[in-house]
């Protein structure tokens, strides 16, 4: 394992607020003045110092508060995506499945008039058609794909629900469809089937980007290679437990997932809807991750430069069905105990579709000019 600390201004804060409004807003906000405090730790003969890992604004020198308050006092944009206008900053990916999914993406005309796409003032959901009796050639499904690309940001998504049963392969993502794999690809949410093995966050990229060392984070480390072209692009995940995905995350009332695209690195929180922090959830206060605790999923750039790995990613969302992951037979058969052939099942069965929808409270982007 490599030691090697992250940069100081990993822990930067956002500046900004906004309320949450139906229409995708861009505004220029007033530069901040924050600075972090930092309190010098007292000698003494009997007592030895108190070191402070990198993280903490204490063990700070005053040029790493001059250069960390100088980021902090960027100005931003600040998007919003919510409410009746959700589905205009977004284009409908139709063609052929890439992942080889038993399913068919529509496109917006034929998802309003199937109802699998649609948005109130609250919410947009979008889902799996559960009503065709036999689905010949492929179950009907959505994948949107925004309009607005970014290389940095902080991404808050606010979920309600997510799809869950056999043969479904959800994923609420980020990448450069044209440009796969050389502007990297990251998975905020993604599961397969019941999804009670609990979310995985995952990075894909081309190689030269390793998370074979020291990372701060509550879950729990699958590969740590992120080249695609190595464990059959299973990319370097990081899993959560039970209530970060399915069932178990839909009885508990959903929550907010954040994500962190920086130079410094790349880290993902998941709150439940009864913890969500003050900052997020409160419309007139400005997000803080160094405030947040531990992420459940850590991609520092220590041996991955991220700047050259992540470009140009779009906001994507969409849900598949068998495909290059829910058909095998390691989830659909042994894990989750699923019947018969994966697309025989899907081909088959349009009740089991009722839960196969995802359901979205809002998405907040804060990027730096």
């Amino acid at each position: 394992m490599d030691d090697r600390h992250l940069p100081p201004e990993y822990g930067n804060r956002y500046s900004g607020a906004t309320s949450q409004i139906p229409e995708l807003d861009s505004m220029n906000i007033p530069k901040s003045s924050i600075v972090p405090t930092v309190t010098n730790a007292a000698k003494s003969p009997e007592r030895k110092p108190r070191v402070f890992p990198w993280y903490h604004p204490q063990g700070w020198s005053r040029r790493q508060q001059v250069l960390i308050a100088a980021a902090v006092s960027a100005a931003v944009i600040i998007v919003t995506v919510v409410g009746t206008s959700f589905f205009d900053k977004f284009h409908y990916f139709s063609d052929e499945d890439p992942t080889n999914g038993f399913v068919v993406y529509v496109n917006r005309d034929a998802a309003q008039n199937l109802n699998l796409t649609y948005a109130s003032d609250t919410s947009a959901v979008l889902r799996v058609d559960s009503l065709t009796p036999r689905a010949v050639g492929g179950r009907n499904s959505v994948r949107i794909e925004s309009r607005a690309t970014y290389d940095t940001g902080l991404f808050l998504f606010d979920i309600i629900h997510t799809p869950y049963g056999c043969g479904t392969w959800p994923a609420l993502w980020l990448t450069d469809g044209y440009n796969w794999p050389m502007n990297g690809e990251i998975d905020v949410l993604e599961s397969n089937n019941e999804g009670s093995n609990g979310n995985e966050v995952t990075l894909h990229t081309t190689k030269g980007c390793n998370m074979d060392v020291k990372r701060k984070e509550t879950g729990s480390p699958v590969h740590t290679s992120c080249n695609n072209s190595t464990g059959g692009n299973s990319g370097c995940g990081v899993l959560g437990d039970s209530s970060t995905y399915g069932q178990e995350f839909n009885q508990n009332g959903g929550g907010v997932y954040a994500l962190e695209l920086r130079a410094a690195g790349i880290r993902t929180w998941f709150f439940p809807r009864a913890s969500i922090p003050s900052d997020i959830s409160n419309p007139t206060t400005t997000p803080n991750p160094s405030t947040w605790g531990t992420a459940l999923a850590d991609f520092p750039s220590t041996d991955c430069d991220i700047s050259s790995h992540f470009r140009n990613q779009s906001i994507i969302a969409n849900i598949d069905l068998c495909g290059e992951l829910a058909a095998q037979p390691q989830y659909y058969a042994e894990m989750y105990k699923c019947p018969g052939t994966c697309s025989d099942f899907v081909a088959n069965n349009p009740s089991s579709f009722e839960e196969a929808f995802w359901e979205f409270g809002g998405f907040k982007v804060y990027e730096a000019i």
